[in-house]
């Protein structure tokens, strides 16, 4: 059976019964009417003792600051993520062009033997479908009957479809790729771009960050434990690797990553995002 609604009172009591300090019953209940209840109760979990309760001095304020600190974590890392979206897209179109023509992509010939082109094509069709009112959709509909070269198609590309892609290009292909953009093997731009399609879908759902453990490990990742490798500083190692362009990374991300766990330093246990003191040192590229 369901569970039954609960008004913001109760939810309130709720949350004193099981341990937690409100000192400002205005200010909770304004949080609860911006945020599900449910979507904060995640943040209260690193302070469950064993018996369902909170542990002595949680408080509801620093629950929420938590609360904010993820939120502009996620903002911060969805723009980096971004930029290496938007860059791999021109690479790698520009490649696969000069490589098997505009339209290449629309034959199995350039990827692996256990690509599953069909499947590809149904999801280029079905973003292309999505997006049917967007102006160079309709212009490629109308002018090129719906034949869209590959540095047009990609626009509509995820990042995952990006992944995806790059994973089912021909050994030869993958390695100028990885050569060329990061000097390093295949095998780990794909483990990064993996890990970083976890982090990306987690960002763009509003998913939380902290105190979450990734299903995914980058390759080739030194200098950090096996802690930290499942937890955010792992994917941000990931991400680091993707990044474009070593000074803006160093003085834009990483400055801002270091200005938001300042700005928390009281309530922050780093060790939940696998951070350790020198974190920042690790992250620099």
């Amino acid at each position: 059976m369901l569970k039954y609604p609960t008004s913001y009172e109760e939810q309130i009591a709720l949350i004193r019964s099981r341990g937690c300090v409100v000192d400002n019953e205005d200010f909770c209940r304004s949080v609860l009417e911006k945020v599900n209840y449910y979507r904060l109760s995640a943040y209260f979990i690193p302070f469950k003792a064993e018996d369902g309760n909170y542990k002595l001095g949680t408080d509801f304020n620093t629950i929420y600051k938590l609360y904010e600190f993820d939120r502009k974590l996620r903002s911060l890392i969805f723009t980096a993520l971004e930029e290496v979206e938007v860059y791999l897209k021109s690479q790698i179109a520009y490649y696969h062009a000069h490589e098997y023509g505009a339209d290449g992509y629309l034959t199995a010939t350039p990827f692996i033997s256990k690509h599953d082109h069909q499947k590809f094509l149904n999801k280029i069709n079905e973003l292309i479908r999505s997006n049917s009112n967007v102006p160079f959709v309709k212009h490629h509909l109308n002018k090129y009957a719906g034949i869209f070269p590959i540095w047009v198609i990609m626009e509509l590309f995820t990042f995952g479809m990006v992944s995806y892609f790059y994973a089912d290009m021909p050994a030869k292909d993958k390695k100028f790729i990885s050569r060329r953009l990061y000097k390093t093997h295949p095998k780990n731009v794909e483990s990064w771009l993996y890990c970083c399609t976890v982090l990306r879908n987690i960002c763009a759902h509003y998913g939380r960050l902290y105190y979450r453990v990734f299903t995914s490990v980058p390759a080739n990742i030194t200098g950090i434990n096996k802690n930290a490798e499942r937890r955010l500083l792992g994917a941000l190692m990931a991400l680091r690797e993707l990044y474009p362009n070593k000074e803006k990374w160093n003085n834009e991300i990483v400055t801002s990553l270091a200005a938001l766990v300042e700005d928390l330093q009281n309530e922050l246990n780093l060790w939940h995002i696998g951070f350790a003191k020198d974190w920042e040192r690790l992250i620099r590229k």
